[in-house]
C-alpha cells in the first residue's frame, strides 16, 4: 500500500509535527487536527485510512472522541491507534478495552513508527494490539 491517508490528532505541535513529517516522507499522506473535535470533523469529511488520536486533548479525552467516532457511520469502520504517554501496561490494557484498535506510546521511535502505521493501515482491526 501507499498512500495512505493517516489523520493525527495530537495538540502537542511538536509532536505532531514530527508524526506528520516523518509519515510524509515514508509516502504517507496526512491530515492534522490539535482538537478533538476538529479530529472528528476531518475524519467525517475526508474518511482517512487511519487515525492517530492522542488521549489528552484539550477539548475532549480520546476515548471520548472514539464513542464519538464509533457511533458516526461514516467513521465507525475507520482504525483508530491510541497515541499517548501512558505507557503502562496496564494503559495498554485500558486503551484496548476502551475499543482502540491499536496502542502507540510517546515518544514516538522514529525509525519504527511509518511501519508501525503501515501494519495499522494493514491489519484488520480484530489482528492488530
Amino acid at each position: 500500500m501507499a498512500g495512505e491517508l493517516i489523520l493525527i490528532v495530537e495538540d502537542n505541535e511538536k509532536n505532531l509535527k514530527l508524526a506528520r513529517d516523518v509519515l510524509q516522507f515514508k509516502g504517507f499522506r496526512t491530515l492534522e487536527a490539535g482538537t478533538a473535535t476538529a479530529g472528528i470533523a476531518l475524519a467525517v469529511l475526508h474518511r482517512p485510512d487511519l487515525i492517530l488520536m492522542d488521549i489528552q486533548l484539550p477539548d475532549m479525552d480520546g476515548s471520548a472522541a472514539l464513542d464519538l467516532l464509533r457511533a458516526e457511520p461514516v467513521t465507525k469502520a475507520i482504525p483508530v491507534v491510541a497515541v499517548t504517554a501512558f505507557a503502562m501496561v496496564s494503559d495498554r490494557d485500558r486503551l484496548l478495552g476502551a475499543g482502540f484498535d491499536g496502542y502507540l506510546a510517546k515518544p514516538i521511535d522514529v525509525k519504527a513508527f511509518p511501519e508501525q502505521v503501515r501494519r495499522f493501515c494493514e491489519t484488520s482491526p480484530s489482528e492488530v494490539q
